[in-house]
């Protein structure tokens, strides 16, 4: 996949798509994707941090941790990673509302990396529901991503 071709991803049905390139290794973004203490410092929204109480990324594994809201509200979260496809792919599904899939795709760009960050909803409602603030989040969340891997490499 040319990085031309990264940015026409459209999104599917109840689907969010946010595509990115990345100026760090694929090896280091998959990295950051897999650390828990790499993970817990990029994310989510901005002024959000986590708390881990679970972490085992692999096909079956549970990533179980509470995301800490900027207003004091605490959002529980439990993922069951689907695939780990180290360093190309990471397939989760979040098994409490709002139930989604997220597929990550990390694709070599000569010591960049283009990233396809999919995030599928069970339902149209719950689409409806979540894609206003869902959209803004992922990019953000991507933003320090980005913030993250650059004081790695």
């Amino acid at each position: 996949m040319a990085n031309q071709q990264i940015s026409q991803v459209t999104p599917g049905e109840n689907e969010l798509v946010a595509v990115r390139v990345i100026e760090a290794p694929r090896e280091t973004i998959f990295r950051a994707w897999t650390d828990p203490e790499l993970l817990a410092a990029w994310w989510g929204p901005r002024g959000f941090t986590n708390t881990f109480s679970a972490f085992d990324p692999r096909p079956g594994g549970i990533w179980e941790f509470v995301m800490h809201g900027p207003n004091g509200a605490d959002y529980p979260n439990t993922n069951e990673f689907v695939e780990i496809t180290s360093p190309e792919r990471i397939v989760l599904k979040h098994v409490v509302a709002p139930v989604f899939r997220l597929t990550a795709v990390f694709e070599d760009l000569g010591g960049r990396t283009g990233m396809i960050f999919r995030q599928q909803f069970e339902t149209a409602a719950v689409f409806e529901q979540v894609k206003n603030y869902a959209g803004p989040g992922n990019e953000e969340n991507l933003d320090k991503l980005a913030e993250v891997v650059a004081k790695l490499v």
